[in-house]
């Protein structure tokens, strides 16, 4: 069973076959996406599934909940847009196989930077894209601030680092939040919202502050691999930093799938010569068994026999006469004569 243990060993510490996941039924614009003030913008969704059969689009401001922009058939080009999204937004639709379904803003605004997301209805369960945060800035920003950050962090897959950011900035009115935003290829813009600690610079320019944020990463793998950037939501602008970029090196080996299956047919291979040795193994046992077990039982009876021979040669004889008394008259006198047979067994050295 040696053999076997360590094929079963070597199979589970190489032979790791990543799980195929589920191809998503959607595809929309991801990460962060910039423009000014004025500007028309088109955020792209495309669905591939046949089992779609409602679209829609989704606003979602910073701290807020996410709201329906739009909402229509698969195969109807004509959807229907809520009422405060009727004057700007538009959604450029199709109803053949492509099943495109776009959503262009003109007029850009500031209140207009959100996270959008493309939703579909397929088999009565809702699906959503990866999110697309759009930033919508001005030619002059009204916030006096800087957004400093590290630009690059190196990790090992498990590793956990708190990523700091440190803003210097002049309060407006209105309330000031910094968040955090993740992008990179394969990664939607998640957004984190961060109380941050907030402190005067000095008592002599009390409008100046200090204010320090950092957002925990724990046991790291690949799909935290991107671009993190920390910003300040103030006046009704945001203004984001340079980014950091999060990078994992040192992650596991892949093995080559030919590899893998060659593996698996040896290990195959292997437990079937198993088996069939053990089978063979199991048959001689058995026949060495029978023969074993006659070969004892014949030299047992010669040897009973060759004893009882012996013992007949030892075999003493003798006759005893016993007078027995009676209680009754008539046998007093009677005698009678017992012949006794004993057997004795000598010992020869």
């Amino acid at each position: 069973m040696m053999p076997l243990c360590v094929f079963v060993v070597l199979l589970s510490q190489i032979c790791q076959v990543p799980a195929v996941n589920k191809t998503s039924g959607i595809t929309q614009d991801s990460g962060l996406k910039t423009a000014k003030v004025g500007e028309t913008v088109t955020l792209k969704c495309f669905c591939g599934d046949d089992g779609t059969t409602f679209l829609s689009w989704y606003q979602q401001s910073l701290g807020g909940k996410p709201l329906i922009i739009s909402n229509r058939l698969k195969y109807n080009t004509q959807g229907s847009i809520s009422p405060m999204y009727e004057e700007r937004f538009q959604v450029l639709a199709q109803g053949d196989q492509k099943c495109i379904n776009h959503l262009i803003i003109k007029d850009l605004r500031l209140s207009d930077s959100a996270t959008y997301y493309c939703g579909i209805l397929e088999f009565n369960a809702i699906e959503f894209g990866q999110g697309a945060f759009l930033h919508v800035k001005t030619s002059q920003s009204e916030i006096h601030a800087v957004v400093h950050q590290p630009a690059l962090e190196l990790l090992r897959p498990g590793d956990s680092v708190n990523l700091s950011c440190t803003v210097y900035s002049e309060p407006c009115a209105g309330e000031q939040s910094l968040y955090w935003f993740r992008h990179g290829a394969a990664q939607p813009a998640i957004v984190y919202h961060s109380a941050g600690q907030c402190k005067n610079l000095s008592t002599e320019e009390p409008h100046l502050r200090n204010c320090t944020s950092s957002l925990a990463l724990k046991s790291v793998s690949s799909p935290d691999a991107g671009m993190y950037y920390c910003a300040l939501a103030s006046c009704g602008e945001i203004m984001f930093g340079s980014g950091t970029r999060v990078e994992i090196v040192g992650g596991s080996t892949k093995v080559p799938p030919l590899l893998v299956y060659c593996l698996i047919v040896a290990l195959a291979v292997s437990i079937i010569v198993l088996l069939v040795l053990a089978f063979i193994m199991y048959k001689l046992k058995k026949k060495l068994c029978s023969d074993c077990k006659g070969t004892v039982s014949h030299l047992a009876c010669s040897a009973a026999s060759d004893v009882m021979s012996q013992d007949a040669d030892g075999l003493h004889y003798a006759a005893l006469n016993v007078n027995r008394t009676s209680e009754r008259h008539t046998q007093e006198d009677n005698v009678e004569s017992v012949c006794v047979y004993s057997r004795v067994k000598t010992r020869k050295e």
